[in-house]
């Protein structure tokens, strides 16, 4: 148990090591799968919930991951949500172009730091799938 803690927060050689290229791939897919939000409906959080769910049970790191990458993509269409309504008190227009920046952004980071088989967490993220 102690040596897979060490793993997950050790230098980016050992965690590179301790996951495979093809589970690094794919948790990098999950991550910037969250793109196609950017051209289709919803697509942001559709594309990371399905690799998520195809590869959670025989590669672990991609199920962490695309965890990881589906709450932040559902946390992300809140608050835009939220912004769409706030449009009406003038400040949704300026806090969407900020969301998106910001989604696009986190979702670069997230890609790179999975490719490197390191454990990302992303910041302003609601938790709802455990």
């Amino acid at each position: 148990m102690e040596e897979m803690g060490t793993e997950q927060f050790g230098d980016s050689n050992s965690q590179s090591q301790a996951t495979s290229k093809d589970e690094r791939t794919w948790a990098m897919i999950a991550h910037i799968s969250a793109v196609a939000g950017f051209i289709f409906p919803f697509g942001n959080i559709v594309a990371p919930l399905l690799i998520w769910m195809l590869k959670k049970d025989e590669l672990p790191f991609v199920g962490d991951q695309g965890k990881e990458a589906l709450n932040f993509q559902i946390s992300i269409t809140i608050y835009v949500l939220i912004s769409v309504v706030l449009i009406f008190v003038v400040i949704g227009i300026p806090l969407l172009v900020v969301l998106g920046i910001f989604a696009l952004i986190m979702t670069i980071i997230g890609a790179i730091n999975a490719y490197d088989g390191k454990y990302y967490r992303y910041p302003l993220t609601i938790r709802i799938i455990k």
